[in-house]
């Protein structure tokens, strides 16, 4: 069984060699890079933030598998992958700990932010004591958009911090009972989109990419922000159109961004945005310890059961 990684041996956190360490006895092969030119002689791919185009796919001599490292298949050509009879899976957020770690550096971001870390860095620099002051997280609204495995770990870890929550997700949100528990303060439909952009003082993108999400975040949607507000990206770079973002943050439609995620990755570090006040990680929200072994298990039963000629978990097509 041949396995491709594609990505650098050490990439997201050690999972590879946690792979390794499950599967003996499996040929695991890291690609170096997000560039795969071939898919000759490997049964699984695993594919990370590769574009996986029909093309590449018509490489294949007996790949029967592609499994994710995670719930994004947004790079995915998932209907070549069915038309030629590869199995697609990936790993759901709310089983992994993935969920529970994205929430946690989102939290992270917005603390960042209120509390003006960069600032903060400025001022141990310059000798200067008791400055910035930062704002308080408690009495803020916290707007989710999008309500499924990381909005929902997200809710339950800011209940903390004395916020206001509320939050919007892609379908009838009264087609769901389990929102109750949550303890939102209101939940619409997409369609409610600006309602909740008018009222939170942070933002949070916990939804995937998908045709319809892409550029949510636009110059029109930035507008409807507060100016005092804060946007914290999570998810995917391309929910967010990042020109928009750019003019938002020089002209002070918003106060600042918290981004893990990005439109090219890695990101060119001279990128003029990083000129404003953005706090950026560089895609690490679901790379802990807790969340690595989750997925590490999920993964390595999948090779397994494609071993055996047993049904994948998780598979989308």
């Amino acid at each position: 069984m041949n396995v491709l990684f594609a990505a650098h041996e050490d990439a997201w956190g050690g999972f590879l060699h946690g792979i390794r360490a499950e599967l003996p006895d499996v040929d695991l092969e890291a690609a170096g890079s997000f560039e795969i030119h071939s898919l000759r002689g490997f049964d699984v791919l695993i594919p990370t933030m590769s574009r996986i185009t029909r093309d590449l796919l018509e490489t294949a001599d007996r790949l029967k598998l592609i499994q994710q490292c995670g719930a994004g298949l947004e790079g995915v050509d998932i209907v070549a992958a069915r038309d030629q009879g590869i199995q697609v899976a990936n790993v759901p957020t709310d089983i992994s700990g993935n969920a529970d770690s994205v929430a946690e550096l989102a939290i992270y971001l917005m603390i960042g932010l209120s509390r003006d870390a960069r600032g903060m860095a400025r001022s141990l620099e310059a000798g200067r004591m008791g400055e910035p002051r930062g704002r308080a997280l408690s009495g803020k609204t916290v707007g989710i958009v999008g309500l499924g495995g990381i909005g929902r770990a997200l809710t339950q870890r800011l209940r903390g911090f004395d916020v206001r929550m509320i939050g919007v997700r892609r379908r009838d949100p009264d087609q769901d009972p389990r929102l109750g528990d949550l303890g939102l303060e209101w939940v619409g439909a997409r369609e409610d989109l600006y309602e909740l952009l008018d009222r939170s003082d942070y933002v949070v993108l916990s939804l995937p990419l998908t045709p319809e999400t892409y550029h949510l975040m636009d110059e029109r949607s930035l507008a409807r922000m507060k100016p005092d507000a804060y946007l914290i990206n999570v998810s995917r770079g391309g929910l967010v159109d990042r020109d928009a973002l750019e003019h938002a943050l020089a002209s002070g439609v918003i106060a600042g961004a918290g981004l893990d995620v990005f439109w090219d990755e890695p990101p060119d570090p001279r990128d003029a945005l990083f000129r404003h006040n953005v706090l950026a990680t560089p895609h690490v929200a679901g790379s802990t310890d807790t969340s690595i072994r989750g997925i590490v298990k999920v993964v390595a039963e999948n090779i397994r059961r494609i071993e055996q000629g047993i049904e994948p978990r998780f598979c989308v097509c």
